[in-house]
């Protein structure tokens, strides 16, 4: 891996917050191994190995009950990991890839049987090359048919730009990581409000409240991050997931604790019904309806 990474927490806590039964972990990645999966040459980092034995393992440790593998740029288009992950799952994990412009239809419906159910478009120019906004909206419409959602990673200082994109595409959205706020500017910074705003106004946009460690400007314990995941759970409670992004891909300064991001639920969420929502009940609606 590359040298100025940290790799995943070699013994995360075991979290003092049970989920309830059921609960899904929403966002979360596998990593090769690189000698089964290689990484793709077009990479702009190369993580540590992270195997879906090893996710499983601490998904059933931290009590949760199914996993949402998010394809990460490590592996490019080529979703073979995730694939095997998902078809090793026993019916517990459902993917969300990143395929080429030119994908064919047999690719996607594959990618379906396996449990893929949606698509990722990644806008960080530290992470990808960019692609035209016009050739994501055509891959968009063709995975419609299939009823596959688009997750869309950008962060907060681009939201202007990337409104008029979100507005025009023919899916449901999911937002990664909250669209990365500025935790220095608070949850009552303008642009924030206008994103609870934009996602309160068009409900095909979900969110996903998760990644504390990579939003906060205090680091641990990340308190300066609840006032904006309890926000949108407030403001969209049907419309928001949690995960807990093992194994924390690109992280420098520090390696978060699985166990303590798991015992911050309660605080995104206060109320049973809405850890339910969260936990439960969207995920499931999302993932799991077919």
């Amino acid at each position: 891996m590359d040298a100025n990474y940290i790799p995943f927490h070699p013994n995360p806590s075991k979290p003092r917050f049970a989920p309830p039964a059921g609960a899904v972990d929403a966002h979360c990645h596998v990593f090769g191994p690189e000698a089964a999966f290689p990484y793709a040459p077009e990479r702009k980092y190369t993580p540590c190995d992270a195997p879906k034995e090893k996710l499983f393992a601490l998904r059933d440790f931290l009590g949760f009950s199914r996993n949402v593998v998010v394809q990460a740029t490590c592996h490019g288009s080529d979703n073979r990991a995730l694939v095997d992950a998902l078809e090793k799952s026993d019916g517990k994990a459902r993917g969300v890839a990143v395929v080429s412009l030119k994908v064919g239809d047999s690719e996607l419906q594959a990618l379906d049987r396996s449990g893929v159910r949606g698509i990722r478009f990644n806008f960080l120019p530290r992470l990808v090359d960019a692609t035209p906004k016009e050739a994501f909206l055509a891959l968009a419409e063709r995975v419609k048919s299939l009823g596959w959602h688009t997750v869309v990673y950008f962060e907060m200082p681009m939201l202007e730009t990337m409104t008029p994109f979100l507005e025009a595409l023919p899916t449901t959205i999911v937002l990664d990581h909250m669209s990365v706020p500025d935790a220095k500017k608070g949850a009552d910074d303008t642009a924030f409000r206008a994103y609870l705003d934009l996602v309160a106004k068009h409900r095909k946009i979900w969110v996903k409240v998760t990644c504390p460690e990579r939003i906060s400007a205090k680091g641990p314990p990340y308190d300066d991050v609840v006032p904006f995941a309890r926000a949108l759970v407030e403001r969209i409670p049907d419309r928001v997931l949690w995960g807990t992004d093992w194994p924390h891909p690109n992280m420098t300064t520090h390696m978060p604790d699985d166990g303590a991001l798991v015992d911050m639920i309660p605080r995104f969420a206060p109320d049973p019904a809405q850890r339910k929502a969260l936990l439960i009940d969207n995920p499931m609606r999302l993932y799991w309806a077919k």
